[in-house]
């Protein structure tokens, strides 16, 4: 369980609508927190079986990032925010311009959090392609870890649409968390696998480049959520934390995911120096496993 100290804390998950945000919020029930779960849009909200309103701890609020008010009411009380952007209905896609459409409901979030008077921590979910786009990934020397970021010109060079949107949105609440005295933590994470996993993840644009740079990573669910949590009660937790808990640098690997994300695909031929490969990874996630040590998971059935 969460420590004592835990178990009455009020805090909100924005949006609690998308699979890391309804886990989120499932799990942080599980370990005696009452949660705000806030979503932008409409419909039954069921959490683990068990509808709004028919759990005292959790508590369902419509915020709309574009709409300051909403969002400071589902803040409302609240000593942690877990934060990941959903792009809006009437935006679905990853483009040129979603860039700034994050942009402005991270600056939004963060702005609201340093008006609420009894925030402490606020995790900010962003990516690991925030970290992995630059001018010949191949010719770097170290590993690359929470220390780097996107070069931003490059992702607007190569249409990277989603890297340019989480680097740009994760610096911006960086920035403006600093400037308001904001207790931020950030996790940048792999590529989310699943069953509803589509070859239009704009994650994986780049893919190919990716794996041959040895910085293709993904990461499962119930990692993914362990990690925000352990961030958020860790004392010691601070800066960004680079999520993953797999890579993608065997021909074998990229085989089945190919085969996962196109079933009806023809296997690529393959050489038996191919098949033996192993690239070297070149993305560190030392810094996050090192927290994870001591971190007592409640990782649901799945």
């Amino acid at each position: 369980m969460a420590p004592a100290s835990f178990h009455h804390e009020n805090v909100c998950v924005m949006d609690a609508s998308g699979r890391l945000g309804s886990t989120l919020v499932e799990r942080l029930l599980q370990r005696g927190y009452t949660v705000h779960a806030a979503v932008q849009g409409h419909g039954d909200l069921i959490f683990n079986g068990v509808a709004a309103g028919e759990n005292k701890k959790l508590k369902v609020f419509r915020a709309d990032p574009f709409d300051y008010q909403s969002i400071i009411d589902a803040l409302k009380g609240c000593s942690g925010l877990f934060y990941a952007f959903e792009p809006p209905e009437d935006h679905p896609a990853y483009d040129e311009f979603m860039a700034e459409v994050e942009v402005r409901a991270a600056h939004n979030v963060i702005e609201a959090c340093a008006q609420t008077d009894t925030m402490d921590k606020v995790v900010f979910t962003s990516s690991a392609t925030a970290v992995v786009w630059r001018d010949t990934p191949q010719s770097v020397a170290s590993d690359l870890d929470e220390r780097h970021w996107s070069d931003v010109n490059f992702c607007r060079k190569f249409k990277l649409w989603e890297a340019l949107s989480k680097t740009l949105a994760e610096k911006t609440a960086w920035a403006l968390a600093m400037d308001r005295g904001i207790n931020m933590v950030s996790i940048n994470g792999g590529l989310l696998m699943g069953p509803h996993l589509s070859i239009t993840n704009p994650y994986l644009k780049g893919a190919a480049e990716m794996y041959e740079a040895g910085t293709f990573v993904t990461v499962d669910l119930n990692f993914l959520v362990d990690a925000h949590i352990c961030v958020f009660e860790d004392v010691s937790s601070y800066g960004r934390y680079l999520c993953f808990n797999h890579v993608i640098n065997r021909h074998e690997d990229a085989v089945q995911l190919t085969r996962l994300l196109t079933p009806s695909a023809p296997s690529p031929a393959q050489s038996y120096e191919e098949a033996n490969m192993i690239i070297q990874q070149k993305l560190s996630n030392k810094k996050l496993n090192k927290l994870l040590v001591d971190f007592e998971s409640e990782a649901l059935e799945t």
